[in-house]
């Protein structure tokens, strides 16, 4: 029982920080862009794909580490967050790729 209830309490307080922390940095994103008056600034792009990744990687890594402490329902919550990132990496990947290679053949 005491395991279950850590495991339950474990995967809320991880997801609920993880999220807070996603929201955080787009508000700090949106407030740079705001005081930039709506103008893209230099390697936006790059800094989204690399938190992203980041976080992505590190949700994997703490879901295998909580599979090996035989915690699935904290491991199962990490791998779901983990996926969901990775799409919105893919997304936001391929929506850059698509507004370089417009840009591209505009100049030919």
């Amino acid at each position: 029982m005491l395991n279950w209830a850590l495991d339950l309490c474990l995967s809320v307080l991880m997801a609920g920080l993880e999220v807070a922390a996603l929201v955080a940095y787009f508000f700090v994103e949106s407030l740079k862009k705001w005081a930039a008056q709506g103008r893209s600034r230099p390697d936006e792009a790059s800094r989204f794909i690399l938190m992203v990744s980041a976080g992505s990687l590190s949700l994997a890594l703490s879901s295998y580490g909580l599979a090996r402490a035989d915690l699935p329902v904290a491991c199962a919550t990490q791998a779901v967050l983990a996926a969901l990132l990775a799409l919105l990496l893919i997304l936001g990947a391929g929506s850059e790729c698509r507004k370089r290679i417009s840009r591209f053949r505009g100049r030919r």
